[in-house]
C-alpha cells in the first residue's frame, strides 16, 4: 500500500534480499534545515562505498568482495554477502545538492541533506522617496 508523503524518501528502489540483511537499512531524519540518513553498511570499508546525484536522484552503492584466498577453503554454510548492493532515493528538488555531507562511522553511513532556502512568496519593493 502506498502511504502518500510529502517527501519522497518512500520512492525508493532495493533488492528484496537486502530487506533480510542487517546491509544498507535506513533511518531517514526530518530536521529543521534538512534530512540525516543513516544507512547501516557493517563491515564495509569506506572506500568501497560511492554515493552520486544525478537528477534528484541520490544513489548509494556499495561493492563487497572477499579476500583472494577464498579458493583455499571449503564452507560448511556461508552467509556473507559477496557483490554489489545499490539503493536510491529520490530526493526531489527540496534539497541542495551542492552542500550534501558524507561521513562514514562504526559501519554507519551519515549522509546531511540540507534543505533549499525557501524563498518569500512576497514581492520585495524598494522604497523610493517621492522628492517634490
Amino acid at each position: 500500500m502506498y502511504i502518500p508523503s510529502r517527501f519522497n524518501f518512500l520512492e525508493d528502489s532495493l533488492l528484496d534480499d537486502c530487506k533480510k540483511s542487517p546491509i544498507m537499512n535506513t533511518d531517514i531524519i526530518e530536521k529543521k534545515d534538512g534530512y540525516e540518513l543513516q544507512i547501516d553498511l557493517p563491515g564495509v570499508k569506506k572506500e568501497d562505498i560511492q554515493i552520486e546525484m544525478d537528477k534528484g536522484i541520490l544513489s548509494i552503492s556499495v561493492s563487497i568482495s572477499n579476500s583472494s584466498d577464498e579458493e583455499d577453503k571449503k564452507y560448511i554454510r556461508k552467509e556473507r554477502f559477496t557483490g554489489e548492493i545499490k539503493r536510491s532515493f529520490n530526493i526531489g528538488e527540496n534539497v541542495d545538492e551542492e552542500d550534501i555531507y558524507a561521513s562514514f562511522e562504526n559501519g554507519i553511513l551519515y549522509l546531511n541533506l540540507p534543505k533549499k532556502e525557501e524563498k518569500d512568496n512576497i514581492a520585495q519593493f524598494e522604497f523610493i522617496p517621492w522628492i517634490l
